[in-house]
């Protein structure tokens, strides 16, 4: 039995607005990875780059940041960008969702050493700790010796 709602309606809009956003998530609950993403967003140019730093009251480093906004979603990462590196399954650019970790190596090996980590967005943009000119910013993907990282899909 199909279930109408009248348009006008609250229900009759989320039933439209779920209806046309077929594969996104449900009225009630969104993924470990739309929450990571949206949540990191409130520390763009409000909160410093300070290295060593792993939260919002003293500043975070690229790894503080990544590591912080996992565990406000209770997944327990490493400390280091290299570290999360290691724990994280790899995964292309084309299947990397928002939330999960973009890993910037320090040449165009994928398993080089990793030095520098941050949120991707989704197209090709990251929330990233930069340096303490900048802080904690809004970022195209600057180089092209990156991989992609999930612990979710």
């Amino acid at each position: 039995m199909a279930v109408r709602h009248k348009v006008g309606t609250i229900a009759g809009t989320m039933a439209v607005s779920l209806a046309f956003f077929s594969g996104t998530a449900n009225a009630q609950t969104e993924s470990f990875n739309q929450r990571a993403a949206a949540y990191v967003e409130q520390f763009i140019g409000q909160v410093p780059y300070t290295y060593g730093g792993t939260s919002p009251s003293s500043g975070f480093d690229c790894s503080g940041l990544t590591q912080y906004v996992y565990h406000q979603f209770g997944k327990s990462i490493p400390r280091t960008a290299e570290a999360q590196f290691l724990a994280f399954r790899g995964e292309s650019k084309s299947k990397a969702w928002g939330g999960d970790l973009v890993f910037f190596h320090v040449d165009s090996d994928p398993d080089s050493y990793v030095y520098h980590v941050a949120i991707y967005e989704g197209h090709n943009h990251i929330v990233s700790a930069t340096d303490p000119s900048q802080g904690i910013a809004w970022q195209a993907i600057w180089d092209s010796y990156v991989t992609f990282g999930t612990i979710t899909h």
